[in-house]
């Protein structure tokens, strides 16, 4: 099988400073072929949405596609929530996961795969606030100890 290529849509950077990410999986979404048009041309964001497992079924709520320009009466309502695809044992894993105390799910990024629309799934820790200072510190460390190297390299 040849490999695919992927074309990323939307990303999530705001979801890995908030969570720890454990684990991610990979999804597919049911959608309206309006939306994969608006798709196409990049008119997505995931920066608010959020994924429910309800009744054995993951949704993604929050997820805005832009209606497509030329779609009219079939455009969908941008925000609507959308069921995606995952394997039953992968639900019923994540089920498990959720049951457990601080877990949940967040869409890290929207991408074509082929010509197929992926939602990647992330399984996700809350981080504390301190855990979020400890992050920067360490950024902060990195910038600092890049500057002197720098520094000292010229």
């Amino acid at each position: 099988m040849g490999t695919q290529s992927t074309k990323l849509i939307a990303n999530n950077k705001k979801a890995y400073h908030d969570y720890f990410i454990e684990d991610t999986y990979e999804a597919g979404i049911a959608l309206a072929g309006t939306e994969v048009k608006s798709l196409r041309m990049g008119k997505c964001s995931i920066k608010e949405s959020f994924i429910r497992i309800d009744r054995g079924e993951a949704v993604i709520y929050g997820m805005h596609i832009s209606p497509y320009e030329k779609g009219n009466i079939f455009n969908k309502d941008p925000l609507r929530e959308r069921k995606l695809l995952l394997h039953r044992y992968e639900l019923n894993k994540l089920t498990g996961k959720m049951k457990e105390k601080g877990f949940t799910l967040v869409p890290l990024k929207v991408y074509f795969k082929g010509s197929l629309v992926k939602v990647e799934v992330g399984l996700a820790r809350g981080k504390k606030l301190y855990d979020k200072r400890e992050d920067i510190a360490k950024r902060d460390q990195r910038r600092e100890a890049e500057k002197e190297f720098k520094v000292r390299n010229l």
